[in-house]
């Protein structure tokens, strides 16, 4: 695979995944045996508990939006910074609805084998998304 293939999955994930919530694609762009290094809170292992999370995710913010502001791949690494948007319309760890508009950044660092993704570190900037909810 090559860097710009990597990097067209990783982009395709953040579109279907997050963007259009087709939890489908899951299937066709991340290996059962997912494996995430730094997990969100109740985050089950694999892909399915990557779906539970976005899923989650999808609930609270139902018009979530992430873009990709920078992407660097080396060899079966893509670096992705990004920011999501998204309204509070759900319960989301424990804070019910505000209806407060939230701002995001994030870094994460996916690796990939056979146009699959296979593990992931992420690190968003919680402490102010939850500052952003009241």
């Amino acid at each position: 695979m090559t860097l710009d293939m990597n990097k067209r999955v990783v982009l395709r994930f953040v579109d279907e995944a997050i963007n259009r919530q087709n939890l489908n694609v899951l299937d066709e762009l991340v290996v059962a045996d997912f494996l995430e290094h730094v997990p969100f809170p109740g985050q089950g292992p694999g892909r399915e508990g990557l779906r539970q999370t976005l899923a989650l995710f999808h609930r609270a913010f139902p018009d979530i939006r992430w873009e990709v502001r920078e992407q660097i791949a080396e060899g079966d690494k893509v670096v992705s910074r990004f920011t999501w948007t998204g309204t509070h319309r759900g319960v989301f760890l424990g804070v019910k609805p505000t209806g407060n508009r939230v701002e995001v950044w994030g870094i994460v660092i996916d690796v990939l084998r056979d146009r699959k993704m296979t593990e992931s570190r992420i690190i968003m900037d919680i402490p102010t998304m939850m500052q952003q909810l009241g």
